[in-house]
């Protein structure tokens, strides 16, 4: 069993669950990852960070929040030998279907959107379907209401919209009420990663709840899409304990979800979709439908997208290649009753 300061390792987010596995361990020195750069990384051991390479013996990829286990050589330098097994991950799907780790070990997830042109809706309940199936607590911030004169009412149909058990705060990055309002989810222990397009305030964020340097910049006119200013994701302390994990803007990905995580970060869809007439009931033309002018059409619209993409990414190639014939036979049955009418 290794030994370790649970109390410096804590202002990085050590928390009970992590020590266990820590102390799984018989050999090295616990450090968790505050960023990656190819093949080298940023460590921090809860009083300083360093840097430290992979082992070449290690086949793995270590993400930002992983918690890792290194010695040194003979020159004194830092080598990774042991990723701890994490807690949780947050994970995207690439274009070709590859999985990329994002960030690990997380709390709490701060779904940032800004309430200018930044404003959409679905893209925040894909966000929130990817903190669901990481099993991460989301909270939204809404910024930039100060730009904009119908703030009040998109903030509504933010509220109107979602789950009311999802928190949802209306705050200004630059202001230390921002950090008061977060107070509850950085507390002593706590990670919580930041997700959001550029330019929403995520660097900002990150520069008001840990006194960070993060570099900032503004927003494109016409569409209020901002410059990639942040181009990789890095770990800071809080002064209160807890740790963040700022990201680069992500205006569209492909979560890593199954049908069950669609269906858990839309519960109330799925709730009541159990009162359907026919219980393979697609919500869209069928009698006895129990979404149906009760659920916002742009909402169902969206479960619906989300479910085919889901289900697209978990079909195995036969899968695929039977749904390919399906839709033939469909299409030329539908084409020989085209003719008989002529």
């Amino acid at each position: 069993m290794i030994d370790f300061d649970f109390a410096a390792l804590r202002r990085i987010g050590l928390n009970n669950p992590i020590a266990a596995r820590l102390a799984m361990h018989d050999r090295g020195h616990p450090a968790r990852v505050a960023s990656v750069h190819r093949s080298a990384l940023v460590l921090h051991d809860g009083l300083r960070d360093f840097p430290a390479r992979l082992h070449p013996a290690l086949d793995a990829a270590p993400a930002v929040g992983d918690w890792v286990l290194f010695d040194h050589n003979e020159q004194d330098e830092a080598w990774v030998h042991t990723l701890v097994d994490p807690l949780n991950e947050l994970v995207r799907r690439d274009a070709h279907g590859t999985r990329q780790r994002l960030a690990t070990n997380i709390d709490t997830a701060l779904l940032v959107m800004g309430l200018d042109g930044d404003f959409n809706l679905r893209r925040l309940e894909r966000y929130l379907m990817v903190a669901r199936s990481c099993e991460v607590s989301p909270v939204i911030a809404l910024t930039k209401g100060d730009l904009v004169p119908d703030a009040d009412r998109k903030a509504a149909q933010v509220g109107a919209r979602l789950p009311a058990e999802i928190p949802v705060l209306r705050v200004h990055p630059l202001e230390q009420a921002a950090a008061d309002a977060l107070a509850p989810w950085t507390g002593a222990g706590q990670t919580l990663v930041l997700l959001g397009t550029s330019g929403v305030g995520k660097s900002t964020f990150t520069n008001t709840l840990a006194n960070a340097h993060q570099a900032t910049g503004g927003v494109r006119k016409g569409d209020d899409r901002g410059r990639h200013t942040t181009t990789s994701r890095s770990l800071h302390l809080c002064a209160g304990g807890a740790c963040v994990i700022d990201t680069p803007g992500l205006r569209s990905w492909q979560p890593d979800a199954d049908e069950d995580d669609v269906n858990a970060a839309f519960a109330d869809i799925a709730t009541l979709a159990a009162h359907c007439r026919f219980h393979d009931c697609t919500h869209m033309e069928e009698p006895g439908c129990a979404l149906r002018g009760v659920v916002d059409a742009d909402r169902l619209c969206n479960y619906r997208k989300l479910l085919r993409e889901a289900r697209h990414a978990a079909a195995t190639p036969l899968d695929r290649i039977a749904e390919r014939s399906k839709w033939k036979v469909l299409n030329r049955m539908a084409r020989a009753r085209a003719q008989a009418k002529r």
